[in-house]
């Protein structure tokens, strides 16, 4: 899987959670960025972007990841 395929996937994951059709996440976006975004949302999200891809993030890479793009490398890597 490429890159943007994983953006793509990762795009329709977040306005799922987020209920906003509008959001388009880059490798710079930040919980900053998305209105909604909280502790919960966020356990949410990972939840929905483990079960889109099929895998698991350790705690240890949950707590690293500094923004999506960091997200999408670790998604990558699995």
């Amino acid at each position: 899987m490429s890159r943007e395929e994983v953006f793509e996937k990762l795009n329709e994951v977040f306005c799922d959670i987020f209920d906003d059709d509008d959001i388009t996440v880059t490798d710079a976006t930040t919980a900053d960025d998305i209105e909604g975004w909280d502790s919960l949302e966020h356990i949410n999200l990972i939840a929905a972007v483990e079960q889109e891809f099929g895998m698991k993030f350790n705690m240890g890479q949950i707590v690293a990841m500094k923004n999506v793009g960091e997200m999408v490398d670790i998604i990558m890597s699995q």
